[in-house]
C-alpha cells in the first residue's frame, strides 16, 4: 500500500569518517534516512510544510529554530574544534519550530482550499479506486470527475476522486449514476493539516500524532488511520 502511516524510529547519527570503507557506510546511511523528513511548525504550532534533514540543520545553524519537539531523528556529527578538540553535534527533532512571518493564518479560514496534485489526491483516497474497491500502484489510477467536465462539473477536490484506468473508462463522461456506478466514499476537501500529511513521505509516529491533533473530529483520515 503506498500511503503514508506510523513508521518504528531509530536514530540516525550521520558521521564523516576517512576510511573508504567508513565513507562507504556513510553512503549507506545517507542514502537510506534522506527521505525521512522533518516536520516544519510555526511558533504556534501552526504545520507549514515537510523538510530535509540539510534544510534542518541549515535552520538550526542560521539560528530559525525556536524549538524541536517529538523524537530525535537525527545526531549531525560536523568538524573538530580546534581549541577543545572536540567536534561539533547537532540534534535534529522530527518537529521543529521556526521563527519568521510565514503568512499561514489564511490556511486557518474555512474557505481556505489547498491545491491538489494527483498525488495527494492517490493518498486521500489511500490509493484506492473508489468505485471498484481495489488497490493499485499510482500509475494504474487516474483522477475521475464525479460530474464531468462536460456537465459542468469542477476540478475540485469535492468533484474528484480517485479511479482506476478501468472503471474511469467505462465511465466516460457520465455520472456514477448513469454509468450504474457506485462511489464508494464521498470526496472531501482536506483542511491544512489534512494536507501537510498527504504531502508527507515516511511520516512518523509523533509526527502523524502531531496532525492528527488537528484534523477534524470528522475526518475521513482519522477513521482510516485510526
Amino acid at each position: 500500500m503506498r500511503r503514508s502511516g506510523p513508521r518504528s524510529r531509530a536514530t540516525d547519527a550521520i558521521t564523516p569518517t576517512g576510511l573508504a570503507a567508513g565513507r562507504t557506510i556513510q553512503a549507506a546511511t545517507s542514502m537510506l534516512h534522506s527521505s525521512r523528513q522533518v516536520l516544519r511548525t510555526d511558533l504556534s504550532g501552526m504545520p507549514l510544510d515537510w523538510v530535509d534533514y540539510r534544510l534542518a540543520a541549515r535552520l538550526y545553524s542560521l539560528g530559525q529554530v525556536a524549538y524541536g519537539c517529538g523524537d530525535r531523528l537525527f545526531l549531525l556529527h560536523g568538524g573538530i574544534n580546534a581549541a577543545t578538540k572536540r567536534r561539533s553535534t547537532l540534534e535534529v527533532n522530527s518537529i521543529i519550530a521556526t521563527h519568521g512571518i510565514h503568512y499561514a493564518l489564511n490556511k486557518l479560514q474555512d474557505d481556505y482550499v489547498p491545491p491538489m496534485s494527483n498525488r495527494t489526491l492517490f493518498q486521500r483516497d489511500g490509493y484506492i479506486c473508489l468505485y471498484c474497491g481495489g488497490r493499485f500502484s499510482a500509475c494504474q489510477l487516474s483522477r475521475d470527475h464525479v460530474r464531468p467536465i462536460s456537465q459542468g462539473g469542477k476540478d475540485r477536490w469535492n468533484n474528484l476522486v480517485t479511479a482506476c484506468v478501468r472503471c474511469n473508462n467505462h465511465k466516460a463522461s457520465r455520472t456514477p449514476e448513469a454509468a450504474g456506478m457506485e462511489l464508494l466514499a464521498v470526496p472531501f476537501t482536506p483542511n491544512h493539516a489534512e494536507y501537510i500529511f498527504l504531502m508527507g513521505r515516511n511520516v512518523l509516529a509523533d509526527q502523524m500524532a502531531f496532525l492528527c491533533a488537528r484534523f477534524p473530529r470528522s475526518s475521513p483520515l482519522l477513521r482510516r488511520l485510526g
